[in-house]
C-alpha cells in the first residue's frame, strides 16, 4: 500500500513538474508533503537519463566507467540555495507560491526531470542528424553553439520562471539566481567531465576511444623536456652545397586522425624528401604521450629556433604540417586534458619562423577554413598549402576517419608515390578530394583547398623535383 502511494505521490509530483516546464503556474494542491525518499527518487531518475543518452552516443560494444558519477552534481546542490533565495524560509504570502522550501526544491527538481529529459532528446536529435554540419553552412561558424543554446536557455528561463512565481516577488534575488545559473551552464561548457560510456577497448573500430584522458605522472612531466632535447639534439645537420629539408609535424588535437596523419606525412618526407634524421613530430594523443614531444606553441617555437641553428638558413628548407580542427578566425584547435593549452595562429607562426631567421618554408596546414593562413604567411620565400580556403570547412577529420581528406590525397597518394612536386601534389589532390567529398554527402560546399607560392620557394624546390 505505502509503495502504491508513493508512486501515486511520485506521478503527482513528476506532472505538476511537466506544467512549469512550459511556463505554466504550479499547481500545489493535491501534492504530499516532500520526504528524502522523494527527493532522491527525482535525483535518480535525472542520472538515469544522462546514463542512457550517453550509452545511446556511443555505436557498438561499451564499456560502463561508474566513477563518472562523481561529477555534475553543482546543479542538483545549488537548487536548494536558488529556492532559499528567492523564497526564504517564512511563508511568502504570495498567491501561487510554494506551501514551504522543501516543496519549492521537490518542485525544482521535478520540473528538471523533464526539462533534462527535452533537452536530452534535442541534443541527441542533433547528433543524430548531423546538425554540426548543415548548422554551419546555413548559420555560420556558431550554428552548432546557436542550436545548443536555444534548448539550455529555455531551460534555464523555466527554472527562472518557477523561481519567480514560488518567491516572494524581489528581483534582486532572481537576478543573483539568473547570474548563478548562467554560471553553472558556463563551467559546464568549460569543464571536461568524464561520460558514463566508453567504447570498448577491444572494439575494432573504436580501440583507442577509452584512452581518452592522459594519464598524468611526475616522471611523464619530468621526461617531456629531456625527450625534446635529446630529438633536437639528433637532428642531423645540413650538408654543404645540397638542399636539405628540416620537417615538423604538429599534431596539437587529442584525436588518433591527427596522430596517424602527422606519421604518415613524417614518413612521407623521409621517403620521398630525404628528411630522415632531420624531422620532429609535435603530437598530443596518451599512445606518444611518453614518446614524443608534446605539440605545444613553446615546443615548436623551440623546436623551430633549433631547426634554425642546424640547418644552412640560405640553402635549406623547413617543412611544418599543421593538422587539427580549424575556425574561420586561423586558430588550430588544440586540446590535450588535463592541460589548457594555447592555440597557434598564423601570426605566432610566422613569429616564430622570422625571429629565427629562416627564409625558405613549405606550410602545409590541415584543417577546416584553413586558407585564413595564407595572408599572414605568404612571401617570396614561402609555399602554403591548405586543406580548404578561408570560407569552407575541410573534411575527414572525424573519430573513426584514418586520414583527412587533405593529408590522405596529397600525401599519402600523390608525394608518396606520384611526384616530388608540391604543386603538382596539390593540383591532382584537388580533384580527388572534389570527387570524394561529393561522393560523401559534404553538404556546405567544395572544401577547395588553396595554394600560396612565392618565387624564391618555387627555385628552391626545384632541387628536390
Amino acid at each position: 500500500m505505502n509503495f502504491n502511494n508513493n508512486g501515486r505521490d511520485l506521478w503527482r509530483w513528476l506532472r505538476a513538474g511537466a506544467s512549469t516546464a512550459f511556463f505554466r503556474s504550479p499547481r500545489w494542491d493535491g501534492l504530499a508533503h516532500t520526504d528524502a525518499n522523494l527527493v532522491l527518487t527525482l535525483v535518480l531518475l535525472v542520472l538515469s537519463q544522462t546514463v542512457i543518452f550517453q550509452r545511446l552516443y556511443v555505436q557498438g560494444p561499451a564499456q560502463f566507467y561508474w566513477q563518472a558519477i562523481a561529477y555534475g552534481w553543482l546543479p542538483f546542490a545549488l537548487l536548494p540555495f536558488y529556492a532559499l533565495l528567492v523564497r526564504g524560509t517564512g511563508p511568502s504570502g504570495r498567491p501561487g507560491a510554494a506551501p514551504d522550501l522543501a516543496a519549492l526544491v521537490t518542485m525544482l527538481l521535478s520540473q528538471t526531470v523533464w526539462l533534462n529529459l527535452l533537452l536530452n532528446l534535442f541534443l541527441f536529435s542533433m547528433w543524430a542528424g548531423k546538425a554540426d554540419k548543415w548548422s554551419t553552412r546555413y548559420l555560420g561558424p556558431w550554428g552548432a553553439w546557436i542550436l545548443w543554446g536555444i534548448p539550455v536557455t529555455l531551460f534555464v528561463l523555466s527554472q527562472l520562471t518557477l523561481l519567480a512565481r514560488a518567491g516572494r516577488g524581489r528581483r534582486w534575488p532572481l537576478a543573483v539566481t539568473a547570474v548563478m545559473m548562467a554560471g553553472v551552464v558556463a563551467l559546464g561548457v568549460s569543464a571536461r567531465h568524464p561520460d558514463f560510456w566508453y567504447p570498448e577497448k577491444d572494439s575494432a573500430d573504436n580501440e583507442d576511444a577509452p584512452e581518452r584522458y592522459l594519464k598524468l605522472t611526475a616522471e611523464m612531466m619530468e621526461a617531456q623536456p629531456a625527450l625534446l632535447s635529446r630529438q633536437l639534439a639528433a637532428l642531423a645537420p645540413q650538408r654543404p652545397g645540397k638542399v636539405d629539408m628540416y620537417a615538423l609535424t604538429f599534431a596539437p588535437y587529442g584525436d588518433e586522425v591527427f596522430r596517424r596523419e602527422s606519421q604518415m606525412v613524417a614518413d612521407v618526407m623521409s621517403a620521398r624528401f630525404d628528411t630522415g634524421g632531420r624531422t620532429v613530430q609535435f603530437v598530443n594523443h596518451v599512445k606518444t604521450a611518453d614518446k614524443l614531444p608534446w605539440a605545444t606553441t613553446l615546443n615548436l617555437r623551440r623546436a623551430i629556433r633549433s631547426v634554425a641553428r642546424t640547418m644552412d638558413k640560405d640553402e635549406d628548407v623547413l617543412f611544418v604540417y599543421l593538422t587539427s580542427h580549424g575556425a574561420r578566425e586561423g586558430r588550430l584547435a588544440a586540446d590535450f586534458w588535463p592541460f589548457e593549452l594555447t592555440e597557434l595562429t598564423p601570426a605566432m607562426l610566422r613569429k616564430f619562423l622570422d625571429d629565427a631567421g629562416i627564409k625558405h618554408r613549405v606550410i602545409a596546414v590541415s584543417a577546416c577554413y584553413s586558407g585564413s593562413w595564407i595572408p599572414a604567411l605568404k612571401d617570396d620565400a614561402t609555399m602554403v598549402l591548405t586543406a580548404a580556403d578561408a570560407n569552407h570547412t575541410s573534411y575527414g577529420c572525424g573519430y573513426k576517419s584514418e586520414l583527412t581528406y587533405f593529408g590522405r590525397a596529397m600525401f599519402d597518394e600523390q608525394l608518396r608515390s606520384h611526384t616530388r612536386s608540391f604543386e603538382e601534389a596539390h593540383a591532382a589532390a584537388r580533384e580527388v578530394i572534389r570527387k570524394r567529398e561529393i561522393e560523401a554527402g559534404k553538404d556546405d560546399g567544395y572544401s577547395n583547398p588553396q595554394l600560396s607560392v612565392g618565387p624564391a620557394i618555387r627555385a628552391k624546390l626545384a632541387a628536390f623535383q
